[in-house]
């Protein structure tokens, strides 16, 4: 099959014009897509709700202190005064007295291995850094100004004075547990 100038341009042109054809139907197809689907769908907007009625009401407390008046701040003021005044307190006698030697070691490297009863007292045996010492209520320990407030025979309670995350001395409680086969 010999191919001729004719044939080929008459093959040549068949070529051009069905790819044309595709191209055009193509076209045509995906643009009435679109329109089909841009009339199909409708946006869905919700109505805004109304807004309410802003109503003022009138301040009925006029023979209290008013607010935002000075006399309100220096209420405040001397209130805040008199709640750090029974604070500091609570700390000025604890930096006034000589401190016991329990209260070089922090509470928690305190640990209680014993009691006894001398003279009608109860005693709590502490160790602290492989030493063992004598406690009664009234001793120091621990370095929160703690005071040892009760002893019994398997613990021992304490009255310790710290900081809280305002800066304001306050008192908090603590135990040591016996500690049994402790060595």
């Amino acid at each position: 099959m010999s191919f001729t100038p004719y044939r080929l341009a008459a093959s040549l042109a068949l070529v051009l014009v069905s790819i044309a054809g595709c191209g055009v139907s193509g076209q045509e197809e995906l643009q009435q897509w679109m329109t089909e689907q841009r009339n199909a769908t409708r946006p869905k907007v919700e109505p805004l709700q109304e807004p309410t009625k802003f109503s003022p009401q009138a301040y009925g407390q006029e023979s209290l202190i008013e607010p935002f008046s000075n006399q309100k701040l220096v209420q405040a003021l001397k209130r805040d005064a008199n709640q750090s005044t029974a604070n500091a307190a609570l700390i000025a006698p604890e930096l006034n007295r000589r401190k016991e030697p329990l209260e070089s070691s922090p509470l928690d490297a305190v640990v209680m291995v014993g009691s006894l009863t001398k003279a009608g007292q109860p005693v709590a045996l502490v160790r602290v850094d492989n030493l063992i010492y004598q406690v009664r209520a009234g001793n120091y320990l621990g370095q929160n100004y703690g005071r040892v407030t009760k002893v019994t025979e398997t613990s021992l309670a304490l009255r310790e004075i710290v900081q809280d995350a305002a800066g304001e001395w306050i008192e908090r409680t603590a135990t040591l547990q016996l500690i049994e086969g402790s060595q």
